[in-house]
């Protein structure tokens, strides 16, 4: 024999795998318990029982029920114009002459030049006839004067 003490055995040499090679067992490995993993899922968890499956419980039912109403809108009655044609008198009525009666001799009368004559708007004017009214006649008031130009129910 050989003495062990001297020349001691070589160990065998074991050299770890390549990369590539380690890949080619790991993938498939990975993949085959991927796929049971899989198939154990797919299973029912309860496996039934036909003999002991119980009746159809109630459940409540839904019911849509849609509802029309109809109204009907009244048509609006006819709407009735009445024209009426007016004929419009001017009464003016003009004081007398200069009176001399002991006041201030300013030689004016007393009172103001539009006589009675009053509109109260522009239609009562043109129904009269008396439109456009100017500044100074009778019948024209600063209200028929819309842009103070001095002529009333001008437009």
């Amino acid at each position: 024999m050989a003495n062990p003490y001297t020349n001691p055995p070589t160990p065998p040499v074991v050299r770890p795998a390549p990369k590539w090679a380690r890949k080619r067992y790991l993938l498939p490995a990975l993949a085959l318990a991927f796929l049971v993993g899989l198939g154990a899922g797919a299973g029912d968890p309860q496996p039934r029982d036909d003999k002991s499956e119980p009746a159809a419980a109630p459940r409540p039912t839904v019911t849509i029920t849609a509802t029309a109403t109809a109204t009907a809108t009244p048509e609006p009655a006819p709407t009735v114009t009445e024209t009426r044609k007016v004929k419009v008198r001017v009464t003016v009525t003009a004081r007398a002459a200069a009176e001399d009666d002991g006041s201030s001799g300013s030689g004016t009368t007393g009172g103001d030049d539009t006589g009675s004559v009053h509109y109260a708007n522009c239609g009562e004017a043109r129904a009269a006839g008396a439109a456009p009214v100017h500044r100074g006649e009778p019948g024209y008031a600063s209200h028929l004067d819309r842009d103070g130009d001095g002529v009333g129910c001008d437009s």
